[in-house]
Order: structure tokens, then sequence, then C-alpha cells
């Protein structure tokens, strides 16, 4: 990716609101050049959404949970496409409010997700449905919660952060 490319995106991390000639200014080349690097980008899959980051709090949103789940069994290969198929109909006719739901590895668990509750007893709601889903055959589930309105919460979830470490770390070396 070339460096001015990366500068445009950690600048729309910060802020997708600005207009192309704001963001010109802010990556130091011309609008025209904006408004192209920006539709390669979308076109390549780089930049996959336009969004905000709310205050989730204010939303109604008391406790973020992270959830590590370990499987019962590994998902074959080939089963994987038609599971995942099976998961987003069944989310469109029933949403959760999770933002990531991931495979990986560590603390004895091969998936993760994340996901917003109004309230405790949402979230033991959300893991209910998690546990009983007949796709997911979760073998053992373990939970983070954070209490959204705990005003002691010292980086709440934002991409800024992200933006500043990669211009830090990424093009100040330059």
């Amino acid at each position: 990716m070339k460096e001015n490319e990366l500068r445009l995106i950690c600048e729309l991390m910060k802020d997708s609101r600005r207009s192309d000639r704001e963001l010109a200014k802010a990556v130091g080349v011309s609008q025209p050049t904006i408004s192209r690097m920006m539709n390669k980008l979308e076109k390549e899959g780089i930049i996959r959404e336009y969004t905000i980051v709310p205050d989730f709090s204010k939303l109604g949103f008391g406790i973020m949970s992270v959830e590590f789940i370990r499987l019962k069994e590994p998902i074959p290969e080939e089963k994987l496409e038609k599971i995942r198929e099976q998961v987003r109909q069944t989310l469109w006719k029933d949403p959760m409010s999770m933002i990531a739901g991931m495979s990986g590895i560590g603390l004895n668990a091969d998936r993760i997700v994340i996901a917003f509750h109004e309230d405790y007893s949402a979230y033991t709601e959300h893991l209910k449905k998690i546990r009983d889903h007949p796709l997911a055959r979760a073998d053992q589930i373990a939970t983070f919660l954070v209490d959204l309105n705990d005003k002691n919460q010292y980086l709440l979830p934002t991409l800024s952060t992200l933006a500043d470490y990669i211009t830090y770390k990424k093009l100040k070396r330059k």
C-alpha cells in the first residue's frame, strides 16, 4: 500500500465525515487524487464501510461483553462457508448486538464474540442464544464484561487511537 493511501485511511479512521478537500489538505495531495484513491481503496475492499463510533452508553447499552468460545469440535473446511451463510441468515431474522464474531486461538478458545447489551439480563439472553445455537455447538464460554457506564474507563472503543499508532509507527519512520 502506498504511503498516501495509508495516510488517507488513517485520516478516515479519525473522521470519515470530512470532505475530500479537507482530506486532501490533511494527506497533502489534491482533491481529485483523494477521490481516485478512495474509489480504488473501496474497489479493492480495503475501505469496507464508512461509519461512526457512538457513545454506546448513550445509546442505552450498559455492558460490553467479550466471549471466548471453544467449540465442541472443529468445523470441517468444506462445511465452513455453508455454516457462515446459515449464521448470516439467522442473524438477519433475529439480530444480535454483536460487532465481531471471529475465529482465533488462545485462552482455551477458538472463537471470539464482542457484543453490546442494555443490561445484565440482555447479556444472559445473548449468552443463551449462543449456547443454544445449533451451528455454534459451544463447549465452553468464558466472558469478560465491561461496564460502559464506569467513568474510570481509560480508552473506549474507537479507531482514532489505531490511526494515531499507524501514523506514528509506519509513517513517521520514513
